[in-house]
């Protein structure tokens, strides 16, 4: 049995769209999305104990004494009855408080690496239905695949192969509380469910880019909220000619150009005084985070759980 496994990545995600279509008795919305991994990662490294004690150590910014991560690990041990523990180490770069899901990745990647290293062997599945109860983007990233996600989070349908996508994405130093967005009385809540072979044959599908479909019904109130997100989509606007906000923000990002292969991507990151883009003379505001992303057909583990 391993003792332990390093450098594992953390993938974030876009809301291509993000629509609330409707509200559940106990109060959860019901939402339908487009996610699709990017290239924008965290890094955790994972050491196995034999006292059965969940260590984090934290190898960049200083996270929350109990983060997801350290929760994932958490509901695994007790759900197995392991005897293990692990000292998880966490490189945090993705930005919280952004709408990109670092913080479910790390747990979804949480889940998948102690699988290996306590050799649990647990199908997918299974480690689904332990994802659903650590927050509604987590069973995504287990997933491994783009997809169309429904209901509160636990209703997966993958998408097609597609070619790779550039996007510029940008936060403010502003975060957004989730909660107060789906509080807010601008919030539309009634956006007409998708059907699912509809999307998946439409033809905006083309060259793997869903050009120009539906919205992020969570914007306008994020918004509202918060000016910097419109700050930042105006920004994004005039360079690229589009922008849409990630899930409940405060990231936006912005469509550039048409499907490459990953070797013509640049990966830059913009913080401060760094450029956005290697094709940019521009400098994002000292702020704000920026990344030139490449989207990922699959997540990095998809095959640590089949």
């Amino acid at each position: 049995m391993m003792s332990a496994i390093y450098d594992v990545p953390a993938p974030a995600k876009l809301n291509l769209f993000l629509h609330v279509v409707g509200r559940r008795a106990d109060g959860y919305h019901l939402l339908q999305s487009l996610f699709v991994l990017i290239d924008w990662c965290d890094t955790l490294h994972f050491e196995r104990r034999s006292d059965g004690r969940l260590q984090r150590h934290d190898l960049g910014p200083v996270l929350p004494a109990d983060d997801l991560s350290l929760r994932a690990a958490r509901a695994l041990q007790c759900a197995s009855g392991s005897t293990f523990g692990a000292d998880l180490s966490v490189l945090k770069q993705v930005p919280w408080g952004a709408g990109l899901g670092g913080g479910s990745s790390d747990a979804a990647s949480t889940l998948l690496a102690l699988n290996r290293l306590w050799g649990l062997n647990w199908s997918r599945e299974r480690l689904q239905q332990i994802a659903l109860t650590l927050g509604a983007d987590v069973p995504f990233f287990v997933g491994g695949h783009n997809a169309l996600v429904e209901g509160i989070g636990e209703r997966l349908t993958p998408m097609p192969s597609l070619p790779a996508q550039r996007y510029a994405v940008v936060k403010p130093a502003a975060a957004i509380a989730t909660e107060a967005i789906f509080g807010s009385s601008l919030l539309v809540r009634n956006t007409e469910a998708v059907i699912v072979m509809s999307l998946l044959a439409d033809a905006k599908l083309c060259d793997g880019l869903l050009t120009g479909y539906g919205r992020n019904d969570l914007q306008p109130p994020a918004e509202a909220a918060c000016y910097e997100i419109m700050e930042v989509a105006a920004w994004l606007e005039d360079r690229f000619g589009n922008s849409r906000m990630s899930g409940s923000g405060s990231a936006v990002f912005a469509r550039i150009g048409t499907p490459v292969g990953f070797e013509q991507v640049d990966r830059i990151q913009g913080t401060g005084g760094q450029p956005l883009a290697t094709n940019s003379v521009e400098e994002i505001p000292s702020d704000w985070v920026g990344r030139m992303c490449l989207s990922l057909d699959h997540h990095p583990l998809v095959g640590w759980a089949d």
